[in-house]
């Protein structure tokens, strides 16, 4: 019989900010049907990897993602396969060559409870940010319609603390328009320019580096001198 694979220590509670930036900061989404194509990547792999994609804003030039996955170790593997479709399929339109992405992909870990709302308005208010849109549910190519405008979306999974926002879908779309609202100035600071793991003591003391990804470690691992501890 096979031997099973160890659950992780952080089982259920750990997820990852995703930002990856075109090569030259240059713009890689020109049209509807750009970004509807990566849109249909996020959703092949989350239908086929299990990927489960909480928030998410794609900008003319980067993309974010807040995404889970049953396997954190597969996190490389997984973002690789969606950068290199995409970048097939704007080759052949455009009829390109070369890098289309600069460099590896960013990372953070994430403690989940900790941080998942706080994370996903961040990355739903980009569109704000750069001055696109007045409010986040305007911007067509984000996660914020789908919360705040009720618009189906197939590449998202539901945010569970969602239902913290009210007792309907009325009530849950009103209170978390509100909630992207609110003025959070230090935010870029914490979850795309500060640390690499983001949670209390515990959590951090349970994450090892592999690769230059920081991932759970597994059950019966003992903590060793790649520990992230601050």
């Amino acid at each position: 019989m096979p031997r099973l694979a160890r659950k992780h220590q952080l089982q259920d509670n750990v997820i990852y900010h995703i930002i990856n930036r075109a090569n030259r900061k240059a713009e890689i989404f020109h049209d509807d049907e750009d970004y509807e194509q990566f849109r249909k990547i996020l959703i092949k792999y989350k239908n086929n990897r299990g990927l489960k994609i909480y928030h998410y804003c794609i900008m003319s030039n980067h993309y974010h993602l807040e995404v889970e996955l049953p396997s954190p170790e597969e996190l490389s593997s997984i973002m690789a396969g969606i950068n290199r479709t995409y970048s097939h399929y704007y080759h052949a339109k455009y009829n390109t060559s070369g890098y289309l992405w600069q460099g590896r992909f960013k990372s953070i870990a994430m403690q989940k409870d900790e941080h998942i709302l706080e994370c996903g308005r961040y990355i739903e208010n980009n569109p704000v940010e750069a001055k696109i849109v007045k409010h986040a549910e305007d911007y067509a190519y984000s996660s914020a319609r789908y919360y705040v405008s009720g618009i189906e979306d197939d590449v998202v999974t539901q945010d569970r603390f969602y239902f913290f926002f009210g007792q309907n879908d009325q009530e849950q779309r009103k209170n978390y328009g509100q909630f992207l609202r609110q003025e959070c100035p230090s935010q870029k600071e914490k979850y795309e320019n500060g640390e690499k793991v983001l949670g209390n003591r515990d959590f951090k003391r349970k994450m090892i580096s592999k690769q230059g990804r920081w991932v759970p470690a597994r059950r019966g691992n003992k903590s060793g001198t790649n520990t992230f501890v601050t």
